[in-house]
């Protein structure tokens, strides 16, 4: 059964730079340990406002941050300093754990010329025992995502397993994560080992139950559902779920089990405890106003 139809809200992020928000929702916070959604681009700016777009270093406490690029490139730049360009197919894992800080960059005008840029960025809740783990980063090529093809079918696994495809993205709790692309009249049905499951449109359009869905919807069912999903256009879908962790609590770009965690990451950010990455640290974003409860929260600060 179709439990809801999330509708993406715009968020601007930078001149230029508009997103769709997918995740948090009002009414639907998670799908699975997904807590973030959002989608950015076609970005289409001129050259000399690459620069106003560049998401500086900021920081993170029990997520993972995950980044995956239809088109362009991003430099991410965090406290391990690690220091990677990220492009289209590859996947970008960061956990910041008990706390981390990064920047992403947009330095490469040609990577945003005619609109090149789009990418999704998400974030997963760690399980309650893996929220204080240290940071770590890994950068995943194309060629470690295994991709499955059938008749007007093409799908990447960007993280966990499902419909029989695993890889070596190190997760921390069962989730699922694919990119799939469908030619009209194409047809598939939700892997069935997840108890959350949700289809977001990137692309195109498609049809579940004689209804249709277009670009900037997400659609999350239950677990006993087992809908086909018909692609009424060329379709691209950012298919995600899993096993769902309990209460979590965001502000800002902290997410925690515990309302006192996000709290102590406020106080660590504004004394400068959580450290700035070593090979981009002359600006950062400083601490938002506090003007609302830890479970509500002024806006993430995407890109991730």
């Amino acid at each position: 059964m179709l439990d809801i139809v999330i509708e993406a809200r715009k968020a601007s992020l930078a001149p230029g730079m508009d997103v769709r928000r997918i995740l948090p929702f009002r009414l639907r916070r998670m799908v699975g340990p997904f807590i973030f959604m959002d989608h950015a681009g076609p970005v289409d700016v001129a050259p000399e406002q690459t620069h106003n777009m560049d998401v500086l270093p900021h920081p993170h406490i029990g997520l993972s941050t995950v980044s995956y690029l239809f088109g362009g490139q991003v430099t991410h730049r965090d406290s391990l300093g690690v220091e990677q360009i990220i492009r289209p197919g590859e996947v970008n894992w960061m956990t910041a754990g008990s706390g981390i800080a990064h920047s992403e960059r947009f330095e490469d005008p040609s990577a945003l010329a005619g609109g090149n840029l789009e990418m999704i960025q998400t974030w997963v809740a760690l399980p309650e025992k893996d929220e204080e783990s240290t940071p770590a980063f890994t950068n995943y090529k194309p060629e470690q995502l295994p991709v499955y093809t059938d008749n007007g079918i093409w799908m990447r696994l960007i993280a966990g397993d499902a419909y029989g495809l695993r890889n070596d993205v190190k997760t921390h709790s069962p989730l699922f994560y694919l990119h799939v692309v469908l030619e009209p009249g194409a047809r598939i049905n939700l892997p069935t080992e997840h108890t959350e499951r949700g289809i977001y449109v990137a692309k195109g359009s498609i049809e579940v139950s004689g209804r249709t869905y277009t670009v900037g919807q997400m659609l999350v069912f239950n677990k006993n559902a087992e809908p086909t999903i018909v692609a009424r256009t060329p379709a691209t879908l950012m298919l995600l779920g899993g096993e769902p962790l309990g209460e979590r609590f965001i502000w800002w770009n902290f997410v925690s089990s515990r309302k006192e965690r996000i709290e102590q990451a406020k106080a660590d950010w504004k004394e400068g405890r959580i450290i700035l990455p070593p090979n981009d640290n002359q600006e950062f974003v400083p601490l938002p106003e506090d003007k609302s409860k830890p479970a509500g929260g002024p806006a993430p600060q995407a890109l991730s």
